[in-house]
């Protein structure tokens, strides 16, 4: 447990400091937007590409676990479909509840698995984020232009919404850069290694600029609602189909970390651009932020 915290700290200290930072004024408050642009569009794709690229897949089996992790998605995805009709919430904040249980913070779950995993780690991440992205990003845009939304579900924008999503197209110009055998030139990878170091705390600064206590308090019921579905109920489903799937190992560590860590913060983007409630969006991931410090330990000690 003590080993846990100590690797885990330094995630959320930098997460403290972005979030210092942005309240004390210390940057200009236009920095921000400009700064996450240039994470989720070059900084964190190159790292996902690099990563992947030059990662050694030979005998890693990583079926079972992204088979275990969209198990644990379609399982939230329907209870919280059942649970729609009891929740008395309008299409804007269900669509936000829906987010916030569903997705996940992929600069922090890279940053814990470096800390706690080192290269091997960061590998099975880069792989988790190539199964997930694209089912909870389809299935949020889904859910908000059912719910949210005057206009009906397209799912042809969907999908070619996902299709462009740049850390996608990183995920699949990774893989096939390994499995072609062709891999990165020595200079590109070398170009890709120094971006790709810099995704990690310039994204968790960011994800502290974003945090949002005035929205965390605005929505008590609801917020607590997700903050439990995603914090305590994924995590304990990504454990149940992890073990259902024969997942062992490190590879279930991955798993059951990808499913212990906060809300993304492009949720509240997705919920701005289409309809959704963008304030419970930004508490609820503000929410999950904070309640990471003292669940993600007690999550990875129990389940890991």
């Amino acid at each position: 447990m003590v080993i846990i915290i100590n690797a885990l700290l330094p995630v959320f200290l930098i997460i403290a400091l972005g979030w210092g930072i942005r309240r004390m004024g210390f940057a200009d408050s236009a920095l921000w937007a400009p700064l996450e642009r240039l994470i989720y569009f070059i900084l964190f794709p190159c790292l996902l590409v690099q990563t992947l690229a030059t990662a050694d897949l030979a005998g890693v089996d990583v079926g079972p676990m992204g088979a275990a992790l969209l198990s644990a998605i379609f399982v939230m995805t329907g209870g919280l479909t059942v649970m729609r009709a009891r929740l008395n919430l309008n299409g804007a904040e269900y669509s936000s509840l829906f987010q916030g249980a569903v997705r996940w913070n992929g600069f922090v779950g890279i940053a814990a698995a470096s800390s706690l995993f080192g290269s091997a780690g960061v590998t099975l991440m880069a792989i988790a984020i190539a199964f997930m992205v694209p089912t909870v990003n389809l299935l949020s845009i889904y859910v908000l232009t059912r719910h949210a939304s005057a206009q009906p579900a397209h799912m042809r924008a969907a999908l070619i919404a996902v299709i462009r999503n740049p850390l996608i197209v990183a995920c699949l110009i990774g893989i096939l850069l390994n499995v072609s055998g062709l891999g990165l030139a020595p200079v590109i990878d070398t170009s890709f290694d120094v971006l790709g170091s810099a995704a990690l705390p310039l994204g968790l600064l960011a994800v502290g600029a974003a945090l949002d206590l005035s929205h965390m308090r605005q929505f008590g019921g609801p917020i607590l609602l997700g903050t439990g579905l995603k914090m305590l109920g994924m995590p304990v489903l990504v454990a149940l189909t992890t073990w259902g799937f024969g997942v062992e190992g490190i590879t279930r560590d991955i798993a059951i970390l990808c499913a212990s860590v906060p809300g993304a913060t492009s949720s509240y983007i997705l919920a701005r651009q289409l309809g959704g409630d963008a304030r419970m969006m930004a508490g609820m991931i503000t929410a999950t932020t904070v309640v990471a410090l003292v669940t993600m330990p007690l999550i990875l000690a129990l389940f890991t």
